[in-house]
C-alpha cells in the first residue's frame, strides 16, 4: 500500500573479529541477501555488502570498509531494509502480510466492516483481524471462499461472511 522501505533483517552482534554482523532474517526468502549488494537503514543513510554466509539460524554480512568490531557496533539494532522494487515476487493471488494490514474490509453488499489490524499465520491458513469501532475485532480466515477480493492498490478486501460473525 505504500512504498516506504521493508524491513528485511535486523542486526545483531558482532561474529568474530573480522567486522561481519548477524543478521537476524526478518523475511520469508533468507537467500535474498545472497543478491544484497547495499543495505538501507530509516535513517537514510546505506551501506555497501562484501560480503554474506550463512550460519546456523543467522546471516553473516560484512560491510565494506568497516573491517573490527569497533567499527560496527554502533549497527547493532538496526533493521536492514530493501525498496518495494526488490521484493521477490509473489506468485497470482499471494500478497505481502505488510500490504495486507490496513486494508478496509466489506462485506458483499459494500457494508464497511473495519480495517485489517494483523496478520495471524496458523498453518494451514493466515487469518486476518478486522478491528471494529465498538465492537469485537472479527477474524477471517484467508481462504479463496471467504475472501472474494483483494485490491491492494484500492486499499480493499470484500469478504463473504458467515452467519455466525454477523
Amino acid at each position: 500500500m505504500s512504498d516506504k522501505l521493508i524491513t528485511i533483517g535486523k542486526i545483531g552482534a558482532p561474529q568474530g573479529v573480522r567486522g561481519e554482523v548477524r543478521i537476524i532474517p526478518l523475511t520469508e526468502f533468507p537467500e535474498r541477501f545472497k543478491k544484497l549488494k547495499i543495505a538501507l537503514f530509516d535513517d537514510g543513510t546505506s551501506l555497501p555488502v562484501e560480503s554474506v554466509r550463512y550460519h546456523q539460524q543467522f546471516i553473516l554480512l560484512k560491510f565494506r570498509g568497516l573491517d573490527d568490531r569497533n567499527a560496527i557496533e554502533h549497527l547493532r539494532n538496526k533493521l536492514i531494509k530493501i525498496e518495494r522494487k526488490d521484493l521477490v515476487p509473489l506468485p497470482e493471488g499471494h500478497y505481502h502480510i505488510f500490504d495486507i494490514i490496513g486494508l478496509s474490509v466489506y462485506d458483499e453488499q459494500e457494508e464497511y466492516l473495519g480495517k485489517i489490524s494483523d496478520v495471524l499465520q496458523t498453518g494451514s491458513n493466515d487469518v486476518y483481524i478486522v478491528e471494529q469501532k465498538g465492537k469485537q475485532p472479527v477474524l477471517i480466515p484467508a481462504l479463496k471462499t471467504v475472501v472474494l477480493h483483494i485490491d491492494i492498490a484500492g486499499g480493499k478486501m470484500i469478504v463473504k461472511l458467515q452467519e455466525e460473525w454477523e
